[in-house]
């Protein structure tokens, strides 16, 4: 009965996102499927018409894209006054408005520590954010205009990593943090962002492989290290991301390829079960989703190679997504079970 009701509770509100139904239309369903009572369905209501509205999402969405729409202006400003204005002056003025805002995070920055800061100023983020932008602008500006690093590319990249690892520890900042661990990859020639990992990186090339996976697996470790020494522990969850991903992907790469496959499979299902552990000691779906799909996507390969073109293997493969299939819903209604989590 109570899968049941789970399926029907995933079906209404399945309805209720393409159609726009209200509130009070699924709590009545509910009650008529005898799923909850109609004293709990009041309850319900008049909380979710009487519950304050957070804006803090919004808030934050709004701040994101107005620093994002700022450094775009500075670029077309730049761009389309530049005979005017002079280099001089514009690298001056991009390196002031850089130095004001690592000075204004750091001034209203609270003492470090190895566990969670929460500044009250929620500005000084966004601040230290933009600090970084523009110091990549300015850096960039540089190297167009003067040629500073010259063929040295790596030491362009390196230096704003290693000031975005600072500034993240520093200001306990999950965006630096990012800015930080993609200008890493950049200087072992990766890219890591989750929708551009596979179409520019070249998966082909057997040195690039090996060391998406390297820098994969040492970013999980990291990730696993900040949790068991307690330093910055909430950055884990950033560091296994990225670095699980990227590996796991370079893993399902080698896996296709013909050379040295079986490493490629032995790292890839160690990282999806690293992924599961992680996922049950932290209580996280994400890592619970990455190590399911990912042993997945594995071991169906490894059946369908092993059977090979034939019919048995076509017959299974009816029966095999069927069941799978089915697994998949079990486990959506059970995860919190595998997790620990209370319902």
């Amino acid at each position: 009965m109570d899968v049941f009701g789970n399926l029907l509770i995933i079906v209404v509100l399945l309805i209720l996102l393409f159609t726009g139904m209200n509130i009070q239309t699924i709590l009545q369903a509910f009650v008529n499927k005898s799923i909850i009572p109609e004293e709990q369905a009041t309850f319900i209501a008049n909380y979710e018409q009487t519950k304050p509205f957070s804006l803090h999402w919004e808030v934050r969405s709004i701040l994101y894209v107005g620093i994002v729409l700022f450094g775009s202006g500075l670029g077309v400003i730049i761009y389309e006054n530049i005979d005017t204005i002079g280099h001089q002056v514009i690298i001056t003025l991009i390196a002031a408005l850089t130095a004001w805002c690592f000075f204004y995070t750091y001034k209203h920055a609270l003492p470090y520590s190895n566990a969670e800061v929460k500044n009250p100023k929620k500005l000084a983020d966004y601040i230290l954010l933009m600090g970084c932008t523009t110091f990549l602008i300015m850096e960039g500006y540089l190297q167009f205009q003067y040629n500073v690093f010259g063929t040295r590319y790596g030491l362009a990249i390196i230096i704003p990593t290693i000031i975005f690892f600072f500034c993240a520890y520093r200001f306990d900042h999950r965006g630096a943090l990012s800015m930080a661990v993609t200008g890493l990859a950049s200087w072992l020639g990766l890219t890591v962002a989750p929708l551009a990992i596979l179409s520019e990186n070249d998966f082909t090339e057997d040195k690039l492989l090996g060391t998406a996976v390297f820098l994969g697996c040492m970013l999980c470790a990291v990730g696993w290290a900040s949790v068991k020494k307690e330093i910055k522990a909430h950055f884990s969850f950033t560091y296994i991301f990225i670095g699980g991903n990227l590996a796991m992907i370079a893993c399902l790469a080698g896996m296709f390829d013909d050379k040295s496959q079986f490493g490629y499979i032995l790292v890839g299902c160690a990282l999806a079960a690293f992924f599961i552990l992680r996922a049950r000691s932290a209580q996280s779906l994400v890592f619970l989703l990455m190590g399911v799909v990912y042993s997945y996507v594995i071991i169906t390969y490894l059946i369908f190679s092993a059977l090979g073109a034939t019919d048995a293997a076509s017959f299974l493969a009816t029966f095999y997504f069927l069941f799978t299939s089915i697994g998949v819903i079990y486990f959506l209604l059970n995860f919190k079970k595998f997790l620990g989590i209370k319902k």
